[in-house]
């Protein structure tokens, strides 16, 4: 059984954003220098390139962009480098890692390790009797064991809790806060021709939706964003019983789709809004096998998010490269959010956490 998830309370700091990230920092330095030592798409991709004179002027262009537009984020990012204790440019380089792979020449001999493919799967609906968005959190096998939850309250009181790979700015996963405003997130394989270089990063993005008072406030921070590569964010109001898929692209593109009654799944390729993308098999096969399976119930979903029967590509993974790392079940109606380590099919929750308060204490 793998170790429980760890939650850590922070906040609210006097230091600040610089101190918040310190205290990250200074609590997960074993877990964030065990993940750099280990991490083979940083070692073999990410660190070698940028310390190549054609990577300078792109990742310049990303840390001025991203310190100018989002500068609170910053100094928490460089928080979490010191306390941890490891050179800032490695952990600018695992929340940039989106934005930078595209621009790495290829090379032949790249192993299944290295691959760079983060699978996600979600689904999600809004109906009479229930309403309920329910997301497998996939990455490469380097993540196993390099994630934590933060719990943070800021000094304006609002509080989140995130889902958070180490090293990497709260949350590339999901989130929720004391607004009632939830998020699950799947990335999306747009073309080379349709990446901005140098633009906006989207783990900011994603820390800024943190805090978000509202889902039209959330919308804007989006839309707001000259995002470098693009993004499938599921947008969750508690309070309102709504539930946005959102696509994103470059040039400010974006295409809303509002959940209703027939049982929405996304995985890793955009579905409404037009863009030039990779073909993903492996996406595109999890696709597939999610319109075979029942959605009706909550157990319908998780079984759905546990299926394991295509041996290729299984919606549930467990390696050797992609290991679904947990699964996280959002109830609108009974205004929980519960975390799930191992597969959902057996549907024990590790963590619940209640919306109805205004801080995240669990009820397990």
């Amino acid at each position: 059984m793998e170790k429980k998830l760890e939650v850590f309370e922070v906040g609210p700091c006097e230091g600040g954003a610089y101190e918040m990230g310190f205290l990250i920092g200074k609590r997960f330095s074993n877990m964030i220098k065990s993940r750099l030592a280990t991490d083979l798409i940083l070692q073999t991709q990410l660190i070698p390139f940028a310390t190549s004179p054609q990577s300078q002027s792109l990742i310049e262009s990303l840390c001025e962009t991203n310190r100018t537009k989002y500068p609170t984020y910053w100094e928490e990012l460089l928080g979490t480098a010191e306390g941890s204790g490891v050179q800032a440019i490695n952990l600018i380089l695992l929340n940039f890692r989106k934005e930078i792979l595209p621009f790495i020449p290829k090379i032949e001999s790249t192993t299944a390790e290295t691959e760079t493919n983060d699978d996600c799967s979600d689904v999600i609906v809004v109906n009479d009797s229930m309403a309920v968005a329910a997301h497998n959190e996939d990455a490469n096998v380097a993540l196993v064991g390099h994630t934590y939850l933060i719990n943070a309250t800021l000094s304006n009181g609002l509080t989140f809790a995130a889902y958070t790979y180490a090293g990497e700015l709260p949350s590339c996963a999901f989130g929720f806060n004391s607004n009632g405003l939830a998020f699950t997130l799947n990335s999306v394989p747009p073309s080379k021709e349709e990446i901005m270089a140098g633009a906006v990063g989207r783990n900011f993005i994603s820390r800024d939706l943190l805090e978000a008072t509202c889902l039209e406030d959330a919308l804007n921070r989006i839309h707001s964003a000259e995002v470098s590569v693009g993004h499938s964010y599921n947008l969750i109001d508690m309070k309102r019983r709504n539930i946005l898929n959102v696509e994103t692209a470059s040039k400010k593109r974006i295409s809303v789709h509002e959940i209703g009654r027939t049982p929405f799944f996304h995985a890793n390729m955009y579905i409404h809004l037009q863009v030039q993308q990779a073909q993903d098999e492996n996406s595109m096969s999890r696709q597939r096998k999610a319109t075979q399976l029942k959605k009706e119930t909550k157990t319908d979903f998780l079984s759905l998010l546990g299926d394991t029967s295509d041996k290729k590509y299984p919606i549930y993974m467990s390696g050797p490269t992609l290991h679904t790392l947990c699964t996280v079940l959002i109830d609108l109606d009974e205004q929980t959010i519960s975390i799930i380590q191992g597969n959902p099919k057996k549907g024990k929750a590790t963590h619940v956490f209640p919306m109805s308060s205004k801080k995240f204490q669990m009820l397990q």
